[in-house]
């Protein structure tokens, strides 16, 4: 299921939001731009590698170890590996992250966007932390939104796409469905890729971003928020930043 849009209106402009898509997309451009070797030596230095996440930079070239290693657990965030990373990771930041920005406010939501983004980077370094191989994306971070989502908007109706082998079909489906329906494939293919490298993906960023999620959210929200929250919610006030 690919989702396409929900049918949860927030009341204000999700700047945040919007500037952490902003920031992506130019940082990736920025990416693009430079020559391969350029390029893969960015990757290196601004990714968050496990190795030095743990203290073992001596392993890694003078180079390559620019940066303090909890710089790059923020700074990897902001870095994607192909344009379909990048286009995946904002469609699911632009559907819903809109939502929890509008019930945590802008600086509640920027504190808790990277706090998950630190976690879910530290539950992937924990799965080889002896590895030379950064990571790279904002889909910790994300996947600690959809967390959050899953625990205030489960009955929002989300529009998702449904290959279905040559065909493709539109439909309407309850957010905690996709959501976490999302969660135990995450789950099930990083269990079954342990000792394998993940195929690429760090899949155990995206269950442990996602867990952080859910226990972070009920110290983020705005107290009068309740679990299981109708779609629509008062606006909040300027005092709610």
């Amino acid at each position: 299921m690919i989702p396409l849009h929900d049918d949860n209106p927030t009341q204000h402009t999700p700047v945040l939001t919007i500037a952490v898509i902003a920031a992506c997309v130019l940082v990736f451009l920025y990416q693009v731009s430079l020559p391969e070797e350029s390029g893969r030596l960015f990757i290196q230095r601004y990714g968050a590698i496990p190795a030095a996440v743990f203290g073992q930079t001596a392993a890694l070239p003078p180079e390559v170890a620019a940066l303090p290693a909890f710089a790059s657990l923020i700074t990897s965030m902001f870095l994607h590996g192909g344009w379909m990373h990048l286009i995946g990771n904002m469609l699911y930041l632009w559907i819903f992250g809109n939502n929890i920005e509008d019930v945590m406010g802008h600086a509640r939501f920027a504190v808790f966007y990277l706090v998950s983004g630190i976690v879910a980077a530290l539950g992937h370094a924990l799965t080889d932390p002896a590895s030379a191989v950064p990571m790279v994306g904002a889909s910790g971070a994300i996947s600690g939104v959809l967390g959050a989502y899953l625990l205030l908007f489960p009955r929002a109706q989300v529009l998702v796409l449904v290959p279905l082998g040559m065909f493709t079909r539109m439909m309407y489906v309850p957010a905690g469905l996709v959501l976490g329906f999302w969660f135990v494939l995450q789950l099930i293919v990083g269990s079954m890729s342990l000792g394998s490298g993940g195929g690429g993906v760090a899949w155990f960023a995206h269950v442990g971003g996602f867990l952080a999620g859910m226990a972070l959210i009920g110290l983020f929200k705005r107290p009068e928020v309740p679990f299981f929250a109708p779609q629509r919610h008062r606006p909040w006030r300027p005092s709610d930043w």
